[in-house]
């Protein structure tokens, strides 16, 4: 018999699973500044292909 967690749902499947912990992952990454000089910043950048008018047709 496996062996449950007190967080882990008897009834999850190997796939619920895996993607409960790669969610838990990803919340767990340190997340970028929100808000003041950086954000600021990033709406200033030109997009991409603002360099290449030829790309635009």
């Amino acid at each position: 018999m496996r062996s449950m967690t007190a967080d882990t749902p008897p009834d999850e499947t190997p796939i619920q699973r895996a993607l409960r912990l790669k969610q838990a992952a990803l919340d767990a990454r340190p997340k970028p500044p929100r808000g003041g000089k950086f954000q600021r910043q990033q709406a200033n950048r030109a997009a991409a292909g603002d360099s290449r008018p030829w790309g635009s047709r």
